[in-house]
């Protein structure tokens, strides 16, 4: 049996499919109770849908390729990485793990909490703590890294 289905992507929108069986041309289509329906076409109309097909083929690879460009700046990869959405599930974990956090570190002396929160949340360095505070550099490196046990 001579069947040559024209196998391509097509538009979302295009609902049906072109194939040339023993020397005939057809146009399958599902109904609206979906069952598959045939239509025998003449050649000229079956080679029009067949250009028309490619010509959309064409048309939705250049599309493909605008928006695979136009993603790719270094812009839109930058607001990427810095806008992911949270889904629910990680905003509960989120909040769960900041409230266990805030918990610890009302824990601590208001040495060691004004220390973590310099070093962790400002960034400042054991150094330049150490200079605020008048003590020596080791003093702060062992009061940030000690943790309180219960």
């Amino acid at each position: 049996m001579d069947e040559k289905r024209l196998k391509r992507r097509k538009a979302k929108d295009n609902l049906y499919t072109l194939a040339k069986i023993e020397g005939q041309h057809f146009l399958f289509f599902r109904d609206g109770q979906g069952a598959l329906r045939e239509i025998t076409m003449y050649r000229e109309l079956f080679n029009l849908m067949d250009r028309f097909e490619l010509e959309d083929f064409s048309y939705l690879n250049a599309v493909d390729r605008h928006y695979e460009q136009s993603a790719q700046t270094e812009t839109s990869l930058n607001l990427r990485a810095i806008d992911k959405s949270e889904s629910f599930e990680d905003a509960v974990i989120r909040k769960l793990e900041y409230g266990r956090l805030h918990h610890a570190i009302s824990q601590l002396s208001d040495t060691q909490r004004r220390r973590l929160i310099l070093y962790y949340f400002k960034g400042v360095t054991y150094k330049q703590i150490a200079k605020r505070e008048r003590c020596p550099f080791q003093a702060v490196a062992k009061s940030v890294a000690t943790q309180k046990r219960d």
